[in-house]
């Protein structure tokens, strides 16, 4: 069984840009609901199948599979709602990689940095560039934002 412990968070600047190299994702939801997700995804020339379970503090269970490119491509118009464009980032910091997420259509102006735990005790050291934590704030799942993308959010 695979688990998810991660943590997510704003970013304070883009000093993490320097150097940065991301690659294009475009992901869907086959179902959403229950605090459990069906999702398709497509990361570069690779794509993936991936089942998550109700989060639990900051862990939830993870089932996650490498599918071909074609059928992903023929699952992504049955996703409900808004499909996920956003660009990844991929940061070592410290003793992990960081992910950071700059989202793009509807979802165009949000930024998230995600880092992926071992244990959910684990200390984890903060970059300078890292924000405000958003661990556990439900408009940040990605699947939320297919239904209510960052550009419908009031400002106040």
């Amino acid at each position: 069984m695979g688990v998810e412990i991660e943590r997510k968070f704003l970013l304070a600047d883009d000093s993490w840009r320097h150097g940065a190299v991301g690659i294009a994702y475009a992901q869907g939801y086959l179902s959403r609901g229950t605090g459990r997700t069906v999702r398709v995804r497509i990361a570069g020339e690779k794509s993936f199948l991936t089942i998550k379970g109700p989060v639990s503090g900051i862990t939830r269970d993870e089932f996650e599979y490498q599918i071909p490119l074609e059928d992903a491509r023929k699952m992504i118009p049955l996703c409900d709602g808004e499909i996920i464009q956003k660009t990844r980032y991929r940061i070592p910091f410290s003793n992990h990689v960081w992910e950071i997420d700059e989202f793009h259509g509807a979802n165009q102006g949000l930024l998230v940095a995600e880092v992926e735990m071992r244990d959910p005790h684990e200390i984890v050291t903060l970059p300078s560039w890292v924000g405000a934590e958003v661990t556990g704030d439900p408009r940040y799942y990605n699947s939320a934002l297919v239904s209510k993308p960052y550009s419908s959010w009031s400002c106040g």
